[in-house]
């Protein structure tokens, strides 16, 4: 029962006061749902001169105030009141599971407005719906420091009754892997910022992510094992306390945990000799995913995932027993399942067929019936196998928003998601789960949104409605034109699975042939120096770069037309542009040299090594522009660490002085 009483201003001195606004939360409602009221009191807050109140069903209310009737049939008894007087429609087949609605109504002889939901999500949505579209609250607010306008009282019903539909893919995760700039760029390396981890669950729930797998925080192999990660942290040590602290909120929050129970974890590592004969080790397998569930955070886990890999470091499974991979896999989802079964029934599981899965898939690698199968891109948004069947099973996808290859700079590619999506959903059903990998996150908004709602409504889904759209809400419309152009422009520069990353794999091969010395990598035999490695670059980086110039291009117009005042499109379209031009400016100096370096060896004419040995300066400034524009970073000081040299994710090494040093020092001993 909701009473509203009236109430007078014995006492206003003159001044105009806006009218409170009361937000009813049911009896029953959870703490979910509570914590999602929560968020809309703090989303009001930023928009009204108003007090906003929490209060439960039963609470007298004022005259002449707003009130927002929020919860669930269960949760909330004025709806069900509605609901029964068929003045509102909503039940827990309507509009069904993570579906919601948006109503005016009157009840008590006061108009209410409803926000509520079929079920808690349907709720969460219905809420973070309103809040962005009525309220004007951006979901990566804190990522793109867009803040809300200030309104007025009425414009907070400035909306038409809406249903808000279940989304087309039920189950949604973000995957939480290769995060090192997200943990580094406050300071403490390997160690997750609250602030920053529990932002990026907060966003992640704003835009329909209903669950996040942990990885990476679990203490990932490399962290502790491999050699650049020692030097950079060599007291790495998993504080698993946070860890539960982190699972706990995101459960507060309405997301599911999702882990994928390979056995390296820090967090109850098993030895890496034991996860390629599973015939002798089974016992230990077995007992290591015991442990996880009896003695670690991780029987918190909601979704169970399990990759048909080497349960140590993620590669193919290669048997040193003379086993059968296929059979072998067979018998270790049977019986990781009956795990899961017996420790967290009725739990979801997920086989994602990631790398060699596929292809071990199609040659008839099969789990028990009740797991639902994730087919996987190859990195970049597209599939380089296709399932032969889907065998009845449940399906669903693997995507990546961001790949380890381009882990720094984005590659934007909504057109793929909405051509490649649509067609998972329409050949292959593949609509029942999506599995969105974020790589470090902030980088990789823009794809991240992208697959949120083409999974969400893939019939409305558009790329360059999307583009439009996405782009508008943060510039101009003339600078969003430019922004949009220089996306594309830097998604065409990384045709062919090539990214930032890759790159600087390639600029260690012409370091190798430029200084007569193999590439070492640590844990690995030596890649001896070789010409034809370069050779097989240099034209694709002439292309890269003539490509790269016009998405700088493009972004410099925008960022003139925002009066070069606009953090976020300094951060998110032009920075990128220039960071990844900056890299391809000094390999294609190296290029040069190599070149050179090879006509030398072909005529023996020392003019050429000594044209190369010329060329020295100019890579070594070259080199300066990558690090001063990597350090300086973005303009705003909330981001000023994030592309530090020092925090970035060590894969595939990057350039120093000293390989120059080397470089000038082999070719100085080549002219003797």
């Amino acid at each position: 029962m909701l009473t509203i009483y009236m109430v007078f201003c014995l006492a206003c001195n003159g001044v105009e006061k806006s009218n409170p606004v009361y937000l009813v939360t049911g009896t029953n409602a959870n703490d979910v749902e509570l914590s999602k009221i929560k968020d809309l009191k703090t989303d009001f807050e930023k928009v009204l001169e108003a007090e906003i109140k929490i209060v439960n069903e039963g609470t007298v209310i004022p005259e002449n105030t707003t009130v927002i009737v929020l919860g669930t049939p269960d949760s909330n008894t004025i709806l069900a009141e509605l609901i029964s007087e068929n003045n509102l429609e909503l039940s827990k087949m309507t509009p069904g599971p993570r579906g919601g609605i948006w109503s005016k109504n009157t009840y008590a002889n006061s108009d209410v407005i409803v926000i509520a939901g079929s079920d808690v999500q349907g709720l969460q949505y219905a809420i973070y719906d309103y809040s962005k579209e009525v309220l004007g609250v951006d979901p990566l607010e804190y990522w793109t420091g867009k803040t809300p306008v200030a309104l007025k009282a009425n414009d907070i019903y400035n909306f038409e009754p809406k249903t808000i539909a279940p989304p087309r893919v039920p189950n949604l995760t973000y995957f939480e892997n290769d995060v090192d700039e997200l943990a580094n760029y406050r300071g403490e390396l390997l160690k997750y910022d609250w602030e920053s981890y529990t932002e990026m669950i907060n966003s992640l729930v704003r835009l329909r992510y209903n669950s996040i797998q942990l990885f990476d925080m679990l203490g990932r192999p490399e962290f502790f094992i491999r050699p650049e990660y020692k030097a950079l942290k060599p007291d790495y040590q998993i504080d698993i306390d946070y860890v539960e602290k982190m699972i706990d909120y995101a459960h507060e929050k309405g997301m599911k945990i999702a882990v994928d129970f390979a056995l390296g974890y820090q967090i109850h590592p098993m030895d890496a000799e034991k996860a390629d004969c599973w015939k002798t080790y089974k016992a230990d397998w077995l007992q290591a995913w015991r442990y996880y569930f009896e003695h670690t955070p991780l029987a918190k886990t909601d979704i169970f995932i399990l990759r048909p890999r080497h349960q140590v470091w993620d590669w193919e499974y290669e048997s040193t027993c003379g086993e059968s991979k296929i059979e072998v896999l067979n018998e270790v989802y049977a019986a990781f399942g009956e795990l899961v079964d017996e420790y967290k029934p009725n739990s979801q599981k997920v086989l994602v067929c990631y790398s060699d899965g596929m292809e071990m898939w199609n040659e008839g690698f099969r789990p028990p019936t009740d797991w639902t199968v994730l087919w996987s891109d190859h990195g970049f948004g597209e599939f380089e196998h296709l399932p032969n069947t889907t065998d009845g099973y449940d399906f669903g996808t693997y995507m990546h928003a961001g790949y380890w290859l381009n882990h720094t700079v984005h590659n934007p590619y909504p057109e793929k998601v909405e051509l490649v999506m649509k067609e998972m959903f329409q050949k292959y059903e593949a609509d029942k789960y999506c599995l969105v990998n974020g790589q470090n996150f902030r980088p990789f908004l823009l794809n991240l949104v992208a697959y949120s709602e083409v999974c969400n409504n893939p019939d409305t889904f558009n790329a360059d409605a999307f583009y439009k759209e996405w782009t508008e809400q943060y510039f101009t419309p003339k600078a969003a034109e430019h922004a949009v152009q220089s996306m594309k422009w830097l998604s065409e520069a990384q045709e062919g699975r090539k990214g930032y990353v890759e790159h600087l794999w390639e600029i260690r091969e012409a370091v190798s042939y430029l200084s007569n010395a193999p590439i070492v990598r640590p844990g690995k035999s030596p890649v001896p120096f070789d010409y034809n490695r370069v050779i097989g670059d240099v034209q694709n980086v002439k292309r890269v770069k003539e490509v790269l110039g016009k998405s700088l291009s493009e972004a410099e117009l925008g960022y003139e037309l925002l009066k070069r005042n606009d953090n976020f499109y300094h951060s998110y379209i032009l920075l990128p542009a220039q960071l990844y031009s900056d890299l391809i400016a000094f390999e294609t100096e190296l290029h040069n040299m190599a070149l050179l370096k090879k006509q030398f060896e072909t005529t023996k004419d020392i003019k050429y090594l000594n044209e190369a040995i010329s060329l020295l300066p100019t890579a070594k400034n070259k080199l300066k522009i990558v690090f001063d524009h990597r350090s300086s970073g973005d303009i705003d000081d909330k981001w000023k660490n994030w592309y530090s040299i020092a925090n970035r994710r060590q894969n595939n090494g990057f350039p120093t002085y000293e390989m120059l040093d080397a470089i000038e020092a082999n070719l100085n001993k080549m002219t003797l």
